[in-house]
């Protein structure tokens, strides 16, 4: 049986499986039912099956042939908080809860990956099959990896792949380096004392203090970091005062940054607090800064980004397989897994142009379902490509 033969068995299994997931949709770290289905899938297919790793993950093992080599793939269980409106036959039963980020077909595609990988063994070492919950906000890769994941599967090279609405259809993303962005948040809140708007000598007032803030701030990106370095500083939110005759004794400015150098995250945290503290000297107002780390950058091997792209050329033309597209300022718990392993790389399958709101995390996103035979061939070329037969 030839590649496409396997893949054109599998594949009515596999849309089958992603409908279901999208009816059933679970947020991050409540994938109870979710979990069931998957370990109940691997279990069928005769893969070592476990479900005490982390949370609701699941983490099935499959080994062919003698090597002592191994790899991982991966693959996200949860959903988010957005209310659908797609109209889809298997559209969310679950009020507020949809798949709008393409985790379901995701899932869906290794479990197919999983059934026909232990049918068809071509490969020489130990895949190990990683579910992971809560991707999304909650950072569930770095929990794994904290309750122990790569010291009960310590595998040598690590993969995910991911749909990526805005990229030619079809098309898969073998990039090199940096790929997706570190983000961190932060809350910088001012303080001091309230007044009346008609007395406005009587207090210090924390508004402005905040307004010469927002001002001050951007020359964090324009003045104190090389233009050649990617950095975005954006302030989303602003919180303070609830009556308008009344200066608040208290302004609470949010913001978030991306990045893909790690030692940017240190540079913005140092810059916020200094501009801060300068103007509470100048104004008597007192500052808080909660700066906290989010997810680092997804940085692509040059091994692991080699590979995709040797996998990728074995079942699709040239011109379909990428390596030099442009990395997103968006973010991705993968990099915990990624930085862990110190191999391997994130794939991008281009899921052509999208809509308003249908791109990832709308609330009329729609996985492009062409993707899942594309996904399928690039999970078993990549078994055969980073697991060979015949080398040890």
């Amino acid at each position: 049986m030839a590649l496409n033969d396997f893949v054109d068995a599998t594949l009515p299994d596999v849309i089958e499986w992603h409908h279901h997931l999208h009816r059933n949709p679970e947020l991050g770290f409540q994938e109870t039912k979710t979990s069931d289905f998957v370990a109940n899938k691997l279990h069928s297919f005769g893969l070592e099956t476990h479900r005490d790793v982390s949370e609701t993950a699941v983490v099935g093992v499959l080994k062919a042939g003698d090597s002592n080599r191994s790899v991982m793939f991966r693959a996200e269980l949860d959903a988010l908080p957005v209310v659908e409106d797609t109209g889809l036959p298997h559209s969310s039963e679950v009020d507020g809860v949809m798949h709008a980020c393409g985790h379901d077909a995701h899932t869906a595609m290794l479990l197919g990956a999983a059934k026909m990988l232990s049918e068809h063994p071509n490969f020489d070492g130990t895949i190990y099959f990683v579910f992971q919950p809560a991707e999304e906000v909650y950072g569930g890769g770095k929990k794994m990896i904290a309750d122990g994941l790569l010291d009960r599967f310590p595998a040598e090279k690590v993969f995910s792949q991911h749909n990526w609405p805005g990229v030619k259809e079809g098309a898969v993303i073998a990039t090199q380096g940096p790929i997706m962005a570190g983000v961190d948040d932060f809350t910088l809140t001012f303080k001091g004392r309230g007044a009346h708007a008609a007395m406005p000598e009587l207090g210090d007032d924390p508004v402005l203090a905040a307004a010469e803030f927002l001002m001050s701030a951007q020359r964090i990106v324009s003045r104190t970091v090389d233009p050649r370095s990617a950095l975005v500083l954006s302030f989303t939110q602003i919180h303070g005062g609830k009556i308008n005759n009344i200066v608040p004794e208290e302004v609470a400015v949010q913001g978030t940054a991306r990045f893909f150098d790690p030692a940017m995250s240190e540079h913005v945290e140092t810059q916020i607090g200094q501009i801060a503290a300068g103007i509470s000297r100048a104004s008597g107002i007192e500052f808080e800064l909660d700066y906290r780390k989010g997810y680092p950058a997804v940085i692509n091997s040059i091994e692991g980004a080699a590979i995709v792209k040797q996998a990728a050329n074995s079942f699709l033309p040239s011109e379909a397989v990428v390596t030099d597209e442009p990395p997103s300022l968006g973010c991705e718990d993968f990099s915990y897994l990624l930085n862990a392993v110190g191999n391997g790389a994130c794939i991008w399958l281009g899921a052509g142009e999208v809509g308003p709101r249908a791109g990832l995390h709308g609330s009329r996103f729609v996985f492009n379902e062409k993707l899942l035979p594309v996904g399928l061939r690039m999970w078993l070329a990549l078994a055969e490509t980073a697991l060979p037969k015949g080398v040890r």
